[in-house]
């Protein structure tokens, strides 16, 4: 097949041509050229930014493919701007949304998708977006124009990834749990979550591309081992041979201190988020997440200390503050319940 990407560099989409090449699939990417793939002597590479809108649509006017694979839009207008280009230069259109788009709290658990509404609140503008974006692409179905399918990845992690962890700091967990310091946790931990690695979700992406039983579909994409936020740090934590120390804050608190920082904790993941493969099951029955919790990270840690894990300063004297901040509370309440 031909596959033509927009974005191509991210941890997904990199996974998704890595996989590709392997099949056998000749593959272009477009891209503003801001990172260079790792697969870039063995793909074609156009640079382009789909906010020159005028420029974009010249440079893709002889572009053709079986599948377009849009991994970078983010709202209706970028959808529609794919829409246009491609619906008569290519057999399907691909488009990345996110489980972020869902109406919380869930109707389901595991969640379903046909259970489940997509969200109508601008409060968290990144999931409301991805919402409006599928309504738009819904209406597109329904002309039967063009096969149209959309993935919701949940939380995906891989080599590259600058998204682990509660305050997103990658490599400082590594060590603060070297240096026996403490790590801030949501909650009590025990929130269950569906973490997902990019080379498990690119098998989906690639189950989808001219599949009929994947035509005018959404779906969510997910790994299914059962797994708790806590259990994110503790795997890090055996694979370097250390326990992690854990300071607990509530999601509500994090958000009422820094709400640009802690968004997606109140609105998203407060909320369990276990989901049911059950219908990518049904359209591509091969597909089978493999990639365990454990598994994914040593990938990731073999990365950190191969050069990439650098110390983020602000973060962990954050860390810290927010730390002491919540052990002073703790000595309040104590000395409220328990005086003297």
């Amino acid at each position: 097949m031909k596959l033509l990407i927009l974005g191509g560099t991210g941890v997904i989409s990199s996974a998704i041509v890595g996989q590709g090449l392997a099949q056998g699939h000749e593959i272009t990417v477009v891209n503003r050229g801001s990172r260079v793939s790792p697969f870039a002597g063995q793909i074609r590479c156009i640079q382009a930014d789909r906010k020159d809108t005028a420029a974009f649509a010249a440079k893709m006017d002889k572009v053709r493919a079986d599948i377009v694979i849009d991994m970078i839009s983010f709202n209706p207008d970028d959808a529609e701007q794919t829409v246009r280009l491609f619906r008569d230069k290519a057999d399907q259109l691909i488009f990345t949304s996110s489980s972020a788009a869902y109406q919380r709290p869930y109707r389901s658990l595991p969640i379903r998708e046909e259970q489940e509404l997509l969200s109508t609140s601008p409060d968290f503008p990144y999931g409301f977006y991805k919402a409006e974006m599928e309504r738009y692409l819904q209406r597109e179905m329904a002309k039967g124009d063009i096969p149209i399918t959309i993935i919701r990845p949940s939380l995906t992690f891989g080599v590259g990834a600058a998204n682990i962890g509660v305050l997103r700091q990658n490599y400082n967990i590594v060590r603060r749990m070297r240096d026996h310091l403490p790590l801030l946790m949501i909650g009590e931990g025990t929130i269950p979550w569906s973490f997902t690695f990019s080379d498990d979700l690119a098998k989906g992406f690639l189950l989808c591309c001219k599949n009929p039983r994947a035509y005018n579909q959404a779906f969510h994409i997910t790994n299914t081992q059962k797994v708790l936020w806590e259990d994110l740090y503790r795997a890090i934590g055996e694979l370097i041979g250390e326990t992690p120390e854990f300071c607990y804050v509530s999601s509500q608190a994090l958000y009422a201190a820094c709400p640009d920082m802690f968004a997606h904790f109140w609105y998203e993941k407060r909320y369990p988020s276990v989901f049911s493969n059950d219908k990518i099951l049904s359209a591509a029955p091969e597909y089978a997440p493999s990639i365990t919790l454990k598994e994914g990270l040593s990938s990731i840690l073999d990365w950190w200390e191969k050069g990439a894990g650098s110390i983020d300063r602000e973060k962990w004297e954050l860390e810290d503050a927010a730390c002491r901040c919540a052990q002073d509370f703790q000595n309040r309440l104590r000395s409220v319940f328990s005086p003297v």
